[in-house]
């Protein structure tokens, strides 16, 4: 199965504070052994809000832009990783392992083609690559 792991930002990533010489190479040591593991597929880390924008669209499928930064930190992402795993217990053992220190971390399943059931036709799924 595939997760995506969110860091989620905290008041110190919104301000674009980057990690120290010390916990960069503990990340990185992490990075590593999810590697070697054959877990992560894909990941980065993301700028704060005040270099983003949010697109909100209403029912008629007009949409207006908001500048960033945006208030609520604690639903913001500051990361993200793509990992392929067993179980979500399996995701929850690796994470729990992970050198981070008050922070929090989410982690959900993707959708995949099962999920979909006769919706995802044999033609979608061609033409969607599924």
């Amino acid at each position: 199965m595939r997760v995506m792991v969110l860091g989620k930002a905290t008041e110190e990533t919104e301000r674009g504070v980057p990690p120290t010489a010390e916990e960069f190479a503990e990340m990185e040591a992490f990075n590593d052994e999810l590697t070697k593991a054959g877990v992560i597929l894909a990941g980065e880390g993301l700028k704060p809000s005040s270099a983003g924008k949010r697109v909100a669209f209403d029912t008629d499928g007009g949409s207006s832009v908001l500048d960033g930064p945006f208030a609520e930190t604690k639903e913001l992402i500051a990361g993200y990783q793509i990992w392929e795993v067993s179980s979500l217990e399996e995701a929850l053992e690796w994470v729990r392992r992970a050198p981070i220190r008050n922070g929090v971390v989410e982690v959900r399943p993707l959708y995949g083609p099962e999920d979909f059931g006769e919706a995802l036709t044999a033609e979608l799924r061609e033409a969607t690559g599924l």
